[in-house]
């Protein structure tokens, strides 16, 4: 113990010095550790947000696996109920989707357009939650209303309570030649999920779209949502029980996400090599430092060497300074990070107001996503640590190996 009190007060001599160059190694080696240590932090946290909103908002709004028959399918009354019966099935609901284009006026948008069933579809779909405006309760048989994305809606300067043409892919003979196919229907609501899906979906009552589709009483079949976003054999194994008829198609999640999720914890993985190196170099900066320190230090070296001190000493002393300097870079940089994380959201919204401009149009939800895990930063902490002790150690071997008569020579 006395050893060791012993190195700390010397390291700590040592460290807060203001002697040119020891303070100025010391400043600029906590410095750039607490700098790289704050960029991992923040883009960790980034990264994590875009896990976390394509897992919780995006694939809460899509529902995890979509079942049908490309030439559409009767409609089973109890299908949904054996589906649910099933090991892995939290929910299922029927539904019709068919391409169209809706227009309002001048402006015309394609749309995927969804049959549903309001109180069924929230088993297996979030999206309805986000309402923002009107209520979707009002979709109901020959009610003929249309749901749409607050997305969808601002690109055709709609509101609730305007009409929009829904016009079919398909043509009517008519005296006049072949017409297109529409209906009018009037928007009862706006959703807000922040996700694609608001740009590019429209909702309608599942009666409404069969009629719309002239799919008399077929549907083109149902969706589920699984207990475990990553049990898809469970929808092959619910399909096998629930229907006799071949033909099924099962389409999970995976096969319009799943590249997009890999992507983003193959990204996440990297990046935090990558910015691990950035610590590392941080760290190089470190043993520099220390290494400067110890050719200022080695007269007091020698004197201790020639008043008793042995090597675990000397090489404690250094040691302990090292992991002094660390240590008030680690936290500083791990408290930066998180506090200017946690303002990121804000900072990039009030950045995209100056610029007037939404710099998130090109990603699959329109706002900046961060999440700062206590995972993350505990293992950032501890490998910034285990880098700042590894670098302390060399510059405390050359301590060591000072030749007390040779330095004092110089003296």
């Amino acid at each position: 113990m006395h050893t060791l009190t012993f190195c700390v007060a010397v390291a700590w001599r040592y460290g807060a010095s203001r002697q040119g160059a020891t303070s100025s190694v010391s400043v600029a080696a906590v410095a750039g550790l607490a700098l790289s240590i704050c960029v991992l932090i923040v883009v960790v946290s980034v990264i994590n947000g875009f896990e976390r909103e394509l897992k919780e908002r995006v694939l809460g709004v899509v529902p995890h696996v979509s079942v049908y028959h490309r030439a559409g399918m009767p409609r089973h009354p109890t299908a949904p109920d054996i589906l649910r019966e099933q090991p892995g099935i939290r929910g299922a609901a029927a539904f019709v989707q068919q391409p169209a284009l809706l227009a309002a006026g001048e402006r015309v948008a394609g749309v995927g357009v969804y049959g549903v069933q309001p109180a069924e579809y929230a088993a297996v779909s979030d999206i309805f939650r986000y309402q923002v405006a009107g209520s979707y309760e009002r979709l109901a048989p020959r009610s003929y209303g249309v749901v749409l994305g607050a997305r969808l809606a601002q690109r055709l300067d709609v509101v609730v309570g305007d009409t929009v043409s829904i016009v079919m892919p398909t043509a009517t003979v008519s005296p006049v030649g072949l017409l297109p196919r529409q209906r009018s229907f009037e928007v009862v609501a706006l959703v807000d999920s922040q996700s694609e899906s608001d740009g590019r979906n429209a909702y309608v009552h599942i009666n409404d779209a069969q009629r719309l589709f002239r799919m008399g009483e077929r549907i083109s079949g149902y969706q589920l949502r699984l207990v475990d976003l990553f049990d898809i054999d469970a929808a092959y194994r619910a399909v096998d029980a629930a229907f006799l008829e071949g033909g099924m198609i099962v389409r999970p999640w995976t096969r319009v996400h799943g590249n997009l999720l890999q992507a983003i914890l193959t990204q996440k993985l990297t990046m935090f090599v990558l910015l691990s190196f950035l610590v590392g170099v941080a760290a190089f900066n470190l043993i520099s430092g220390l290494v400067m320190v110890v050719d200022q230090r080695s007269a007091d070296v020698a004197v201790l060497r020639t008043l008793g001190s042995r090597t675990p000493k000397i090489v404690g002393i250094f040691v302990v300074l090292g992991v002094l300097l660390g240590a008030v870079g680690v936290l500083l940089g791990t408290a930066a990070g998180v506090a200017l994380a946690a303002s990121l959201p804000d900072l990039y919204t009030h950045l995209s107001q100056a610029l007037e401009t939404d710099l998130m149009t090109e990603y699959f939800i329109g706002y900046l996503p961060v999440e700062v895990r206590t995972a993350d930063v505990s293992a950032i902490v501890i490998v910034s640590a285990l880098l700042t002790v590894l670098a302390t150690l060399f510059p405390a071997w050359r301590a060591a190996r000072l030749r007390p008569a040779r330095v004092l020579a110089h003296e």
